[in-house]
């Protein structure tokens, strides 16, 4: 499964570093030491998967990340050597897909790409081509054989979380998911106590379709989870 992963970092040893682990795992990659840098190559290359460090020079990660969900749903694994939650909260609102903290073990790091990979890319392309992979609901459809979500005409760019949070409710009308349930069934890994990932990926996954379609579809049951209705 090898993918062409974008390294931006303005530390060239990091770089370096991931660069020769990626390689080992038989990856290409393109290396970029700044935003504007790693926003040019994005239109001149096709990439997989975007390794991302927040504090870097002419323009930072975060906003390299929002520039990037304007039209572009590649995995984001952002890197930072911040680790108060809200740090991890704020990178996740923006788009990011994974969040580590600056030093990281660069195993995990290897572990955690192929996971955002799989997630990405294989699953994808494994899954079993049946009419129940196509949801419609009202002017929302739901197409898990291409991983696209679509309201009337138009495609709303969601991560590959987002939009397996949304699959996982919208295939499951009416019924109620905790934090923990979806965690698990989405990151399949395991859930700790004050883990606000789901809640930062609903409210991005919330906020995409309100706006879209001009109502709330995802509903907070309190004490209980989350759910479409039927």
């Amino acid at each position: 499964m090898s993918k062409q992963i974008l390294i931006v970092d303005d530390d060239k040893e990091i770089v370096n570093l991931i660069d020769i682990s990626l390689q080992n795992e038989g990856h290409t990659t393109l290396k970029a030491y700044d935003g504007e840098e790693a926003l040019t190559i994005l239109q001149d290359h096709s990439v997989h998967l975007i390794i991302l460090d927040i504090m870097m020079p002419k323009m930072n990660g975060l906003e390299f990340c929002q520039r990037v969900r304007q039209h572009n749903n590649t995995p984001i694994l952002m890197l930072s050597a911040k680790s108060e939650d809200m740090d991890k909260i704020t990178g996740l609102m923006t788009g990011a897909d994974d969040y580590m903290t600056k030093p990281f073990n660069i195993l995990e790091m290897t572990v955690r790409v192929k996971a955002l990979l799989r997630r990405a890319y294989y699953f994808n392309h494994q899954l079993p081509q049946e009419n129940s992979e196509m949801i419609r609901l009202g002017e929302l459809t739901i197409d898990r054989k291409t991983y696209s979500t679509f309201v009337r005409e138009k495609k709303i760019n969601l991560t590959s979380k987002e939009f397996e949070i949304l699959y996982l409710l919208a295939s499951h009308l009416g019924q109620a998911f905790n934090s923990e349930e979806i965690f698990r069934s989405v990151w399949k890994e395991k859930y700790y106590e004050a883990n606000n990932t789901v809640m930062v990926h609903i409210s991005n996954l919330r906020d995409k379709l309100e706006k879209n379609l001009g109502y709330k579809m995802i509903h907070t049951i309190w004490g209980v989870g989350y759910k479409i209705e039927g």
